[in-house]
């Protein structure tokens, strides 16, 4: 683009920083803006669904276990990660506002970047809950307490700030003297990079040892969870425990299902075949936002312990309603009678 390349730029030295990048997005897709209004639709339901487990987490007293704890802090990494990526991809392309400043494509990258990494180690820290509370059931509240998820959790944080935090500030080494546009819907990290002049050898490192910690990594070790799960199920329990125990699965197996396998295929599809720019934006697009829409209906419908609270706040609610409008019957009747 002629334009992008009479860009100012700040330059030192040793490198050569732009002013802006231009995010490419879609090419020569009709009616694309559909897909858009689409992803507000998304957006929308998973700001709604994020929110009211959020608040029955926080209502239901049942709920205030260490498991939960963790599914807590899964909703607040999906309704961030959703609100990092969403209307962002929203105003660029839906109000063509393609061009984004150096450091808002940074802090975009960033931001995105830690919520997607968090999504993945809440869902390996639900599985160790389920490792333990099936493998070791007996020592299951001494070992999984909500003092102990909530140190998890918050070492989880501070290891993933500074993960990204170190991989993206390695942006700001890269000299740009080239193209500018970002091929992908946001500025990702690989795409960026990728357009710098100068040597980035340690930015293409750090971008697999992130794809080890937020994919391999989490995918082996939740594996590994349920290989033991499946062993010790066999070995002492019968045939009703193991359907039983099974079934307090199910909800973060399917989880575990939608947030990685998109991603495995996308990975693969990828390497073994050449993925058209377009089909390869749908899908990581859809990857990144669904899983956080469809995680807490999934709790919501496939939790006995969550449509229980449900039901006892609606009743809760209902009764105080009640029991409020006998009370304002009750002093308008006391007016009228000191009135007569």
């Amino acid at each position: 683009m002629a334009h992008e390349q009479s860009a100012l730029v700040s330059s030192n030295a040793t490198f050569v920083r732009p002013s802006y990048f231009y995010i490419n997005g879609f090419e020569n897709i009709p009616h694309i803006k559909y897909y858009y209004v689409f992803l507000c639709l998304v957006y929308a339901v998973t700001v709604l669904a994020n929110s009211f487990i959020m608040a029955v987490i926080y209502l239901a007293r049942n709920l205030h276990t260490a498991k939960y704890v963790v599914v807590f802090n899964l909703a607040v990494t999906d309704l961030c990660g959703s609100t990092a990526l969403i209307p962002k991809l929203i105003e660029t392309f839906l109000f063509e506002k393609q061009y984004i400043s150096y450091e808002a494509c940074l802090s975009s990258m960033f931001f995105v970047y830690v919520f997607m990494t968090m999504q993945s180690l809440s869902l390996l820290t639900l599985a160790y809950d389920r490792f333990v509370a099936i493998v070791f059931p007996l020592r299951y509240h001494v070992i999984v307490t909500k003092t102990a998820m909530v140190v998890i959790i918050a070492v989880l944080w501070l290891f993933t700030l500074a993960l990204i935090s170190f991989t993206v500030s390695l942006i700001t080494h890269l000299s740009f003297c080239g193209s500018l546009v970002i091929k992908s819907f946001f500025c990702d990290h690989g795409p960026t990079y990728a357009l710098s002049c100068n040597n980035n050898s340690l930015n293409n490192i750090m971008a697999w040892v992130c794809f080890l910690v937020v994919l391999c990594i989490p995918i082996i070790l939740i594996v590994l969870t349920y290989v033991c799960i499946a062993i010790a199920l066999i070995r002492i329990a019968t045939g009703a425990e193991r359907v039983k125990a099974m079934r307090t699965c199910t909800s973060h197996l399917i989880l575990v299902a939608i947030f990685y396998l998109p991603m495995v295929g996308n990975n693969i599809a990828a390497v073994v075949s050449y993925i058209h720019p377009n089909a390869r934006i749908i899908n990581n697009s859809l990857t990144q936002t669904m899983p956080a829409m469809l995680n807490p209906i999934i709790y919501s419908l496939r939790t006995e312990e969550v449509v229980d609270s449900v039901r006892k706040l609606y009743k809760r609610s209902k009764g105080n309603s009640t029991q409020n409008k006998k009370l304002t019957c009750h002093k308008t009747n006391q007016i009228n009678d000191l009135s007569v």
